[in-house]
């Protein structure tokens, strides 16, 4: 099977890469917004985040998820907005809800303390972040994807092959490390 984003053509192989730098950005760019929100509705800034990288996992996951579902609707800017609300909303209310009831009231966010929460539906999603959502997919598919492949050009297949594996791989144990520290229960010190 092959995939065409941007106009360039991809087989699965390839498309792996560069899914994994799409949430490797995805999660840089969920830790900038939420640094730049909550300092506008706080007035102080807070890491964000689980890690003790300035990325936030589940930014890194609807990034994928948005490049998986979407691609085939590239050439639609509604269909890319809409499927990304609808996609990552989805996700996020599933992975908060499975993390509340499968780990013992865990709640990595949480809307129903949270700035500009309408549209709360149970603390685990709310309109606002969804439609950031879409807007982020709308950002990726027009901005960040094409800025990827750019970079996927300019380098040798190996280098970026192994640059996305590395960026990748960094993150991933980031993600292990805080576990390991800090275990399912907790959130990393504020």
């Amino acid at each position: 099977m092959r995939i065409q984003l941007k106009n360039e053509e991809f087989d699965m192989r390839d498309f792996l890469f560069i899914v994994l730098m799409i949430g490797v950005f995805s999660a840089i760019g969920g830790f900038v917004y939420e640094t730049i929100f909550y300092r506008l509705a706080w007035g102080y800034f807070v890491k964000r985040g689980t890690t003790f990288g300035p990325w936030i996992p589940i930014y890194g996951a609807g990034g994928i998820f948005m490049t998986v579902s979407i691609w085939r609707f590239q050439k639609n800017p509604l269909a890319v907005f809409l499927i990304s609300f609808f996609v990552c909303g989805i996700l996020e209310f599933f992975v908060g809800f499975v993390l509340f009831h499968c780990f013992g009231g865990l709640r990595l966010w949480d809307y129903n303390s949270e700035p500009w929460n309408f549209g709360n539906i149970g603390g685990y999603v709310c309109l606002r972040s969804v439609a950031i959502f879409g807007i982020f997919g709308f950002l990726l598919f027009y901005g960040v994807i094409p800025e990827i492949l750019k970079i996927r050009k300019r380098l040798s297949e190996k280098s970026f092959k192994l640059i996305s594996c590395l960026l990748a791989g960094i993150f991933i144990c980031d993600i292990i490390l805080h576990f390991a520290v800090y275990g399912l229960n907790h959130t990393v010190p504020r």
